[in-house]
């Protein structure tokens, strides 16, 4: 199992993805920010795996999200996928997603895991 990182465009397609080699984080990395910053204009969303849990955003995902956020100018929506659920954040608030997006089959899939876990 890894970490996975989706970045999501306006109209649900992935644009960009990178993994690591851990089930417990995604450390930063160059590639990653440059890649946002690239596609800064159509990028929707930010998604990420949890594979073995849980389904909330870590403190690191908190301090991440703000610094993207203050870089882009904007209000970005992060989202969680972990192996039972789906969470999203838009600004102050936080859901469970439901239905889920196409994407969040193929993010579980490449993160070793799968809805049934």
């Amino acid at each position: 199992m890894r970490e996975v990182c989706f970045l999501i465009g306006r109209d649900g397609a992935v644009l960009w993805a990178d993994a690591s080699d851990s089930p417990a984080a995604l450390p930063d990395s160059r590639a990653r920010w440059e890649a946002i910053w690239a596609r800064r204009d159509e990028l929707a969303e930010i998604a990420h795996s949890h594979p073995r849990g849980p389904a909330a955003f870590s403190r690191e995902d908190e301090t991440t999200m703000a610094a993207l956020d203050s870089a882009l100018g904007r209000v970005v929506r992060f989202s969680v996928v972990a192996p039972r659920v789906m969470i999203a954040r838009d600004g102050d608030r936080t859901i469970e997603v439901n239905p889920e997006p196409w994407w969040a089959v193929l993010l579980r899939l490449a993160s070793g895991m799968g809805k049934e876990q």
